[in-house]
C-alpha cells in the first residue's frame, strides 16, 4: 500500500512533466473508484495549467487556477507519465491528457484510489483538515509527540498511523520506526517519557527519509510496462516473521493490533 514516501517520490518523480503543462483533456475509464470520479473534470480542467504538485499526508494536490484535483492511490494505486495515444488497460481507470502530448495515468487493481476537486484552499478539504503535521517538518517533534500522547492508552504503533497525531505514517513505517526508536509496538503511547517520544519522533524522521532517497534513485514514472512496482527496501522487521533480526539475529516475531499485524524483534525492542 501507497505510505507517505511511495506517495513523496510519486509527486517528485511526476512533478518536472507536469507544472506549467497545459491540460488538453481528460478522459475517466472507469468512474467507481473508492468514491465516483467526478464527471465534471473534463470541463474544469480543460485549458488549465498545472501551477503546482503538492502532498499531504497521503493526498496528492495538483493544483491550477481554477482549483485543485485531490488524488489518494489507494491501497494499489500508482501513477505513470506516458507518451499520448496509448490506449488504456483493464485497471486504467483516469487520464489527464496534456498539450504537451503526454498523459497522466491512474491505474489502480483494486479501486480503492480517490479522485476529489475543491475550487477552494485544498488544505481546508474536509479530507485534509483534520490531518496531523508532516513528520519531516519542524512541526513534528518529540515535544509534540508527548504532549499527544497524554491520556492515549493506545498502543504506540496505532498511535502514530493516526493521521491526526502525525500526517502519512501506515503500518510499513510505523512498525519500522519503532524496530529504530528501541520500543515494541504493543507499548502504551501514554507510558512514554519525553526521551521515548524523542526518540520516536526521530525514528520516525530517519525512516521515512532513508526510504523517499531509496525511491527517488530507484522509481521511473515514465516506464511503459503495464504494472510500476514500488521500489524494493530492505526493512529491519515488516513482514519478516521467522527471519533473524539484521542487528542481533534473533527472530522476527508477528503480532496483532487490532485488525492489523506487527512485526517486531523481542531482543532489541523493549
Amino acid at each position: 500500500m501507497p505510505e507517505l514516501p511511495e506517495v513523496e517520490v510519486t509527486r517528485l518523480g511526476i512533478s518536472r512533466h507536469l507544472i506549467g503543462n497545459q491540460v488538453a483533456g481528460v478522459s475517466i475509464h472507469s468512474a467507481k473508484l473508492r468514491s465516483l470520479v467526478p464527471p465534471e473534470l473534463a470541463a474544469l480542467l480543460a485549458g488549465q495549467k498545472i501551477q503546482s504538485v503538492e502532498r499531504r499526508g497521503k493526498y496528492l494536490i495538483l493544483s491550477c487556477p481554477a482549483g485543485s484535483l485531490l488524488l489518494h492511490l489507494g491501497m494499489t494505486g500508482h501513477l505513470r507519465i506516458l507518451p499520448g495515444e496509448r490506449s488504456p488497460g483493464p485497471h486504467d481507470h483516469f487520464d489527464i491528457i496534456f498539450n504537451s502530448g503526454i498523459i497522466l495515468r491512474l491505474n489502480d487493481v483494486r479501486r480503492f484510489g480517490s479522485i476529489h476537486w475543491t475550487s477552494s484552499n485544498p488544505l481546508q478539504h474536509k479530507l485534509l483538515a483534520g490531518i496531523g503535521p508532516e513528520p519531516l517538518t519542524g512541526a513534528f517533534t518529540g515535544e509534540y509527540l508527548y504532549h499527544r500522547s497524554r491520556a492515549r492508552k493506545v498502543a504506540v504503533q496505532r498511535f502514530i498511523m493516526d493521521s491526526a497525531v502525525v500526517a502519512g505514517v501506515g503500518n510499513i513505517y510505523a512498525a519500522e520506526s519503532l524496530f529504530r526508536s528501541r520500543l515494541l509496538p504493543t507499548t502504551l503511547a501514554v507510558s512514554l517519557s519525553p526521551q521515548q517520544c524523542l526518540a520516536v519522533a526521530d525514528a520516525i524522521k530517519e525512516t521515512l527519509s532513508t526510504s523517499i532517497a531509496t525511491g527517488r534513485s530507484n522509481m521511473d514514472f515514465c516506464r511503459e510496462s503495464d504494472k510500476l512496482a514500488y521500489f524494493a527496501q530492505t526493512l529491519f522487521v515488516y513482514d519478516r516473521e521467522g527471519e533473524p533480526c539484521r542487528e542481533c539475529g534473533t527472530t522476527i516475531k508477528r503480532g496483532r493490533l487490532g485488525n492489523r499485524s506487527t512485526f517486531f524483534c523481542p531482543s532489541c525492542q523493549h
